[in-house]
């Protein structure tokens, strides 16, 4: 698809999604696949246009260099549908859901309802490249066009969101790039839309943002690799928060979640992994 109308997001945090596009297109086109996502080829497809060949490139060798882990957490992720589903969540909602397709590939109970919040240029570009390809969701998919740094909430409501409906909330990595104290009030946001049920997932990562492959990625996005490194994302108090605020949480080591998979995982690392916090 080269439609010259689509308007691709080419800098900034949106841009990251096409990244992620790039990662589940190549791993829906292996023969020992850990999931299909035929419609990442299609956003691909339709943001290649919009690139110089230089940064096409440095793009996919950024790709490249985060696949392994980052495919391994999308499968990981997958997962945690299923079983937020089956504990009897009725919502979804996945802040920063970028390219994200899981409402037209997991096979989610078609009573489902699942909201996708980001940036409003994100959703310009993404509407129409699945309105081409006639994507049809399995389950009622609601798009909640908001930035998390202002009222996503009243959004959301708006968008039908109940407040008395468990519901699953999904953070693949758009906190990270949130300044602290903004992380913190999407969090406390969150608690206070929760009803008892609901679910977190809290990634613990160990993070060299020094390293190459990090500062590339700044410097794609933000073509600054320069500027000063902010603090950003929940911290490494984030589990210690859920639990006084009204969260259950457990502890699965990253090495035990990705080893029926049969992949290089990422190395021992001594606590890192997934929190699940479940609301009281």
């Amino acid at each position: 698809m080269t439609d010259p109308s689509v308007r691709v997001p080419t800098a900034g945090v949106a841009m990251t999604a096409i990244g992620v596009a790039v990662i589940r297109a190549r791993e829906s086109a292996r023969p020992d696949r850990l999931y299909d996502d035929p419609l990442a080829a299609a956003f691909v497809a339709a943001a290649r246009p919009a690139f110089d060949d230089d940064r096409w490139a440095r793009l996919e060798v950024l790709a490249d260099q985060f696949y392994e882990g980052r495919s391994l957490a999308v499968k990981v992720a997958d997962e945690s549908f299923g079983a937020a589903v089956a504990a009897g969540c009725e919502q979804i909602v996945l802040l920063g859901a970028g390219l994200d397709t899981r409402a037209f590939r997991l096979g989610l109970p078609a009573e489902t309802v699942f909201f996708e919040v980001d940036l409003p240029e994100l959703f310009v570009f993404k509407e129409p490249v699945l309105a081409a390809y006639r994507a049809r969701p399995e389950c009622v998919r609601r798009v909640v066009a908001a930035d998390l740094r202002a009222d996503w909430a009243r959004a959301l409501t708006a968008g039908g969101f109940r407040r008395d409906a468990a519901t699953l909330w999904v953070d693949e990595g758009v906190l990270d790039y949130l300044p602290r104290r903004d992380a913190h009030a999407v969090i406390e946001t969150v608690t206070e839309l929760s009803a008892p049920g609901s679910r977190f997932g809290i990634g613990r990562f160990r993070v060299d943002s020094a390293a190459a492959r990090y500062r590339d990625l700044r410097e794609l996005v933000s073509a600054d690799s320069d500027a000063a490194r902010p603090v950003n994302g929940l911290g490494p108090d984030a589990e210690s928060w859920f639990t006084a605020h009204g969260w259950r949480t457990t502890f699965r080591a990253w090495n035990d979640l990705v080893a029926p998979y049969g992949r290089p995982g990422l190395g021992e690392v001594p606590g890192m992994g997934t929190v699940l916090a479940v609301r009281e």
